[in-house]
């Protein structure tokens, strides 16, 4: 027993990285890893971080709204503002408030369907976000690389380099998180408020330019409006059935809410008498309608400036907008010093674009894998998981050639499915929580969202393979560590009760051993469990004046893995019992028998019988249901944990 720990509790697993030799190997695998799990900041440095993603789509949305509306890019793009402000944005402030450990939400489905099927849907789910996600940053570092090399001065120099120069931007962005998320949110924080000034500026710009023209400019936009349209009802028809090709202009919503947990709060969040931390989910929900808004006054003034200033010609492939309408007034309003300098705002906040991403993988994935046992015990920390998305991301940026169209439809379908969910858990928890409004309001958001991804998805079909890929791969390697991780200790801690205590104690000062009994929890009547003890005494021999303790066990959620498990003693019927609530039985008779060893100083006994039926029926009960062969798998988890058999716990069966 440690100094400073509670007599009756025991530390079975030792943090990660505690054992590694190499000093690289503990600063990779330490506990102050890139997240910097104990640092919390304001809420607007957080929104940078998130805003990255999600300003750095002004560098190219109003020229995609150009060339999929056409003439109707600003009333596509103010219903595309509308479904975030009336729709995106109280769902994820929903999300908010129900899920504020930085689970997103996909743990509000999660809590919605238990056991297997829960966990399976979350794997999907996880599947999509690591499509957004992943798709993220190489998608952002390519588009980056493509304003450079596009660039007069470099082009000589770096033309055809597009590959190579993607994998140095995603490499860098690597080695920015694996220094640590404190500066990656001061570099986010830099850009974000230079890139949105030099927008005000350009927007400024242009604005002057509409006014000293006068208002023939609207009234020729809007006279080449009607005469393309005919009346205002077309128009708004016509644009409903586009707006969905403006959907990326929508991103960043599910990673504000992935990264909660380093936004500051009040004192009393921590306080744990306070049911939820209020202070953080009112700072992400400051984050949230700041963020939107925003975005919504530029998506807005950009929209109408673009169509109103930039013949239509200029937004189609080849031509001078094409990608980069904001760009094009830059260079064409403020001069080629400026624009030079627009576009190198644009280039770094592109490739910094995957930070957003990468924090909401760093906090989304440790909180769901390691806990299902679907993942390596180093998952749960953030340096592993940096070099790991970054080699993802070097292999994504090779399969597509770091060609940003080829990526966009993968993008769309992953932040598209993310707000479906998210819409739908939403209005589940409405309707639990009988708040009809909010419920039909949710509701009519998730058509909405639905709708719009199957517009997507019809019209990009390569984005659901590709999010089909990341779903296939996050299933085959989940359950291919699950079930290597079957034998492993699950439990991190084990407490013993005050009254479970006494017990071990008095029979260890009594007789210096410890002798148990398994016994099938399901039944418990004081015939059984003098039968039962009865019964091993004579199969197992145990000599009638040594006294047995009886052990059950009760499977909670066979699908979870990782838990802490507490041992509740109790006398009844004139036996002495041990009571135990676990994911698998197996793993926790293990952790339990290791625990008195290393409480009482002595290796206990446990005996068992021999379970009836096929073997690899057993272990199929073991992996889905966390039963079988108890005694042989109790002895496999010990065999795997304690090497040395004159320490290990023996385990008889008869």
């Amino acid at each position: 027993m440690r100094e400073g720990q509670q007599p009756h509790f025991q530390v079975l697993i030792e943090p990660i990285g505690s054992n590694s030799r190499s000093r690289i190997g503990r600063w990779i695998l330490g506990a102050n890893s890139g997240t910097d799990a104990g640092h919390t900041t304001h809420w607007f440095r957080v929104m940078c971080l998130t805003g990255v993603d999600y300003f750095s789509t002004l560098g190219y949305q109003p020229a995609i709204a150009a060339l999929a509306a056409g003439l109707l890019s600003p009333i596509a793009t103010i219903i595309l503002v509308m479904l975030t402000l009336f729709g995106a944005l109280p769902v994820y402030r929903r999300v908010a408030s129900e899920s504020y450990r930085g689970e997103g939400s996909i743990a509000l489905l999660e809590r919605l369907l238990p056991w297997w099927p829960g966990k399976l849907l979350v794997l999907v789910l996880l599947g999509f976000a690591a499509t957004d996600f992943i798709i993220t940053i190489t998608l952002s570092a390519a588009d980056a690389s493509a304003h450079f090399i596009d660039n007069p001065t470099v082009h000589p120099y770096f033309a055809g380099s597009q590959v190579a120069v993607t994998l140095v931007l995603v490499a860098s962005l690597g080695m920015v998180f694996l220094a640590g998320f404190k500066e990656a949110i001061g570099i986010a924080l830099v850009l974000v408020l230079t890139y949105l000034g030099l927008n005000v500026v350009v927007i400024v710009a242009a604005a002057s330019r509409v006014f000293a023209a006068g208002p023939v400019v609207v009234t020729d936009w809007w006279s080449a409006l009607v005469q393309q349209h005919g009346n205002p009802v077309v128009m708004i028809a016509i644009a409903l059935l586009v707006f969905p090709k403006l959907a990326l202009g929508m991103s960043g919503f599910e990673t504000g809410v992935s990264v909660m947990p380093q936004i500051r709060g009040d004192k009393t969040d921590s306080d744990p008498a306070v049911a939820a931390p209020l202070g953080r989910i009112r700072g992400t929900k400051r984050l949230l309608t700041t963020a939107a808004i925003t975005m919504s006054a530029f998506l807005i003034a950009t929209s109408f400036l673009t169509t109103l200033l930039i013949p239509q010609r200029l937004f189609h492939p080849g031509q001078a907008a094409n990608g980069r309408a904001l760009a094009y007034l830059a260079h064409a309003y403020l001069g080629s010093t400026f624009g030079s300098i627009y576009d190198l705002s644009t280039i770094l906040i592109l490739w910094f674009a995957g930070a957003s991403a990468m924090a909401g993988l760093l906090n989304l994935v440790p909180r769901y894998l390691p806990r299902y046992g679907m993942a390596p015990a180093w998952s749960a920390k953030t340096r592993p998981l940096v070099v790991v998305f970054t080699l993802i991301a070097f292999g994504i940026t090779l399969l597509f050639n770091a060609n940003v169209d080829a990526q966009g439809g993968a993008y769309a379908t992953g932040v598209l499915t993310l707000m479906s969910s998210a819409a739908f858990a939403a209005a589940l928890s409405a309707r639990a929580k009988r708040q009809r409004v909010a419920f039909i309001g949710f509701s009519i958001v998730t058509l909405i969202a639905i709708y719009t991804t199957v517009v997507n998805v019809i019209e990009r079909p390569d984005g659901i393979r590709i999010a089909g890929f990341f779903i296939l791969v996050m299933l085959l390697v989940s359950i291919t560590s699950r079930v290597r991780r079957s034998f492993q200790l699950r439990a991190d801690s084990v407490v013993f009760d005050d009254v479970a205590f006494k017990i071990l104690r008095e029979e260890v000062a009594a007789q210096h051993q410890l002798v148990l009994i398994g016994h099938d929890n399901r039944t418990g009547g004081a015939s059984d469990y003098a039968t039962r003890i009865a019964e091993e005494r004579v199969l197992g021999r145990i000599e009638d004046d040594v006294d047995a303790l009886v052990v059950e066990v009760k499977v909670k959620d066979s699908s979870n893995f990782e838990e802490d498990i507490t041992v509740r003693g109790f006398e009844e019927f004139g036996f002495k019992i041990l009571r135990i609530e676990s994911n698998a039985v197996p793993n926790a008779l293990a952790a339990v028998l290791l625990a008195m060893r290393n409480e009482f100083g002595v290796v206990p006994d446990i005996y068992f019988r021999w379970s009836e039926g096929n073997p690899v029926a057993n272990m199929l009960k073991f992996w889905i249901a966390g039963h079988g062969d108890i005694a042989a798998l109790t002895r496999e988890v010990l065999r795997e944990s304690e090497p040395n058999t004159i320490n290990r716990p023996r385990v008889h069966a008869s």
